[in-house]
């Protein structure tokens, strides 16, 4: 299929697109466009009007400023995956791009436009929450702050309004000794997920703390498993405390039948998987 009929434009500076995205209704950003234009091609998007920020320069930055890592609107995911900075205090995120569809893919698509497309089995959305990422949301009228948790609203939903844009995610750096694991299952690995989870957390006299817990591909959007932290915390590593955990966090969640994968399966990969994140989490903090 073909897209509907749109118009387009290809502004050289951030205020021309704010000022395009204040003016056209229904306008939506062009960036690496993975997401963006085979939705299009389907006609489950139908925006009047693509605004292609490709030519403005300055906004494909990956870099540290003070404890925050800020990553903006035109850097690729292929670039962030082997940025020396993000492998230095960010593996998780290294790691778990080898899951992010394929280096084609990768090589174009864009980690805030990823973010943006908010699709609830994606990786990135669940890792951004995962580490406490803050979403900088454009506009005409300046700029606010959204936490990575309240930005994801829905399928293919995010909290930006009209004439906004997602210009920066910043990702706070990790205390040092924090361990971390990842792990999904998909049908073909480059594929959705069917389930995937992540888990950071501290030791502290052996004790866990600072436990955080997210998982996608399990309900309309990924989520931080803030019952499973709550258990977690306090507690000393265990077979049996991480059995438990991912058991209840099994129970309370109410994933959708799909093709390939129904929601009993994908609870059993929660049951299976939180397990594992946590077991290489505690490894890498000790």
């Amino acid at each position: 299929m073909k897209p509907a009929k749109f118009d387009y434009s290809r502004p050289e500076d951030l205020p021309t697109v704010l000022a395009l995205l204040a003016e056209k209704e229904d306008a939506r950003i062009l960036a690496g466009g993975q997401s963006l234009v085979p939705m299009m091609n389907y006609r489950m998007a139908q925006p009047s009007h693509l605004i292609d920020i490709n030519r403005v320069p300055d906004i494909d930055y990956i870099r540290l400023e003070g404890d925050m890592i800020a990553i903006g609107a035109l850097a690729r995911h292929a670039d962030v995956k082997s940025a020396p900075l993000i492998a230095e205090h960010l593996p998780i995120v290294a790691d778990a791009y080898d899951w992010v569809a394929h280096s084609a893919v990768r090589n174009r698509g864009t980690l805030c436009g990823n973010l943006c497309h908010a699709d609830p089995a994606s990786e990135m959305p669940a890792l951004m929450q995962l580490l406490d990422a803050v979403m900088i949301v454009a506009s005409q009228s300046g700029h606010r702050e959204v936490p990575a948790t309240a930005f994801f609203t829905g399928v293919y939903e995010t909290a930006l309004q009209p004439g906004e844009m997602l210009s920066e995610v910043r990702i706070p750096v990790p205390a040092t000794g924090t361990g971390w694991g990842f792990e999904e299952v998909s049908m073909r690995k480059g594929d959705f997920a069917w389930t995937a989870c992540a888990a950071t957390l501290r030791l502290d006299a052996r004790r866990i703390t600072g436990a955080h817990v997210a998982a996608a591909g399990i309900g309309e959007r990924s989520l931080r498993l803030r019952q499973a932290e709550t258990a977690l915390n306090g507690q000393a590593p265990s077979d049996d405390l991480f059995a438990a955990v991912a058991a209840d966090a099994a129970s309370a969640m109410n994933p959708a039948n799909t093709i390939g994968a129904s929601a009993d399966y994908r609870r059993d990969l929660v049951r299976t998987l939180i397990p594992r994140v946590l077991s290489a989490a505690v490894t890498r903090a000790r």
